[in-house]
């Protein structure tokens, strides 16, 4: 009998209907039950700690790729909840990368990322990492290069929200005046990563090929 609780029959045959009707619906809870525990673990939220020059630092990942990296007492940066899973061996390159960068032996990273965000931040993201290490371009100059140049406001408010940091360097961007502005991690710290940048850049043009 197919899983039909109107099925035109008999009384005997209708309560075989109304029991294969409930087995149906126990089926079906069964069937949701899995897709709502798959899409929990789809959705699951790796994460590690690593120490470095600007304070700790949080990566995550979906098991494939970075999703996010924010620092200590990081403006809009997460904290670990119940579901999340550390995994320190899955971020093995991406510490050996950022270790990298912090000893002046690496200044761009290769690393698979996946911000998620709207099209036009992720525009504004992928931009960011063309900003060459070392240098600074200004607000301005990233709406310019992404082809909206009367979108200033927006693409800073891109570039604050930015998941990635330091790896996409939106510490690179800065005010027309000069000026730092904001950075989600802290003025100092962006102050920090663009004199330790131009210093190992200093180091590496001095430096006889």
């Amino acid at each position: 009998i197919a899983c039909n609780p109107a099925h035109p029959a008999s009384s005997a045959l209708r309560a075989s209907s109304r029991s294969s009707a409930q087995a149906c619906a126990l089926e079906a809870a069964r069937t949701q039950g899995f897709s709502q525990e798959n899409e929990k673990m789809d959705s699951r939220v790796f994460y590690t700690t690593l120490d470095s020059p600007v304070g700790a630092l949080i990566l995550t990942s979906d098991g494939e790729a970075i999703t996010e990296l924010f620092m200590e007492k990081h403006k809009g940066g997460p904290k670990p909840i119940g579901d999340w899973r550390r995994d320190d061996g899955l971020f093995r390159e991406a510490a050996n990368q950022l270790r990298a960068y912090f000893a002046g032996e690496l200044t761009e990273f290769d690393l698979p990322l996946a911000t998620g965000g709207a099209p036009f931040q992720q525009r504004v993201w992928a931009e960011l990492q063309k900003i060459h290490y070392g240098s600074t371009i200004s607000y301005g100059e990233l709406a310019r290069r992404i082809g909206a140049p009367k979108a200033s406001r927006a693409v800073g408010a891109a570039n604050g929200s930015n998941p990635i940091s330091i790896i996409i360097p939106c510490h690179r961007v800065i005010g027309s005046n000069g000026k730092l502005t904001g950075y989600g991690g802290g003025i100092e710290r962006k102050k920090f990563l663009l004199e330790f940048e131009a210093e190992i850049l200093s180091m590496l043009r001095a430096t006889p090929k």
